[in-house]
């Protein structure tokens, strides 16, 4: 008979098998950590760029409350270097408002400033370099009720504007200076009569901060 030669089947090893899955497993954690990074990244820079928003915003509604304190029927004050009738000088030991007539530093209805008003300007610019040398300066314009509340802002912001310009153009640093356009609105007089209603449309400049004396 003839001999049968048989061999016994070879066994598959599982070792491979397993180094594969601890492989995949470990591709798995590495992408979810990577996720995770990513994310907590990404919140913490929204999270940070929405506090600097907020400290923004909290800083400029900050300036904004520092200028609403000022009071515009603050004592009249008496400065020797403002000469001039013309120039209302009120305030205190933190702010000085210089309050101009409109019919001193425009035409009825216009924006540009008289050639005359110069002087007056000027009286205030050397005031506030003496006294408040370096601080801030806000305009403010006022006007009567005649017309349209709409007409009296624009025009007002008109106002504002061109004086800052002004003193921007005459030795103040443009970057101090800022404005704010009231219009009719705290009229300091009645405004049924034409004496009441010129009192009403004025120019207020504060100035406040540095070096105040």
């Amino acid at each position: 008979m003839a001999e049968l030669n048989v061999q016994p089947k070879k066994r598959t090893s599982i070792i491979p098998w397993i180094l594969l899955l601890l492989g995949l497993a470990a591709l798995i954690w590495f992408l979810t950590r990577n996720k995770d990074e990513n994310t907590v990244a990404t919140t913490n820079s929204t999270t940070t760029a929405s506090d600097s928003g907020t400290n923004q915003s909290t800083s400029n509604n900050t300036a904004s409350a520092d200028w609403n304190s000022v009071d515009f029927n603050a004592p009249a004050a008496n400065y020797e270097e403002i000469t001039d009738r013309n120039i209302n000088v009120r305030g205190n030991s933190n702010y000085v408002i210089y309050g101009v007539g409109e019919n001193v530093l425009f035409d009825e209805g216009k924006a540009t400033i008289r050639s005359e008003a110069e002087n007056n300007l000027k009286e205030i610019v050397g005031s506030i370099g003496k006294r408040y040398n370096g601080g801030e300066v806000r305009v403010y314009g006022f006007t009567d009720a005649q017309g349209s509340a709409g007409f009296n802002k624009e025009l007002a912001q008109q106002r504002a504007d061109a004086v800052k310009a002004w003193l921007g153009s005459n030795g103040m640093d443009a970057a101090r200076i800022s404005v704010n356009a009231i219009g009719e609105a705290q009229p300091v007089a009645t405004n049924s009569t034409e004496e009441g209603r010129q009192q009403n449309r004025r120019v207020e400049i504060v100035a406040r901060g540095n070096g105040a004396q």
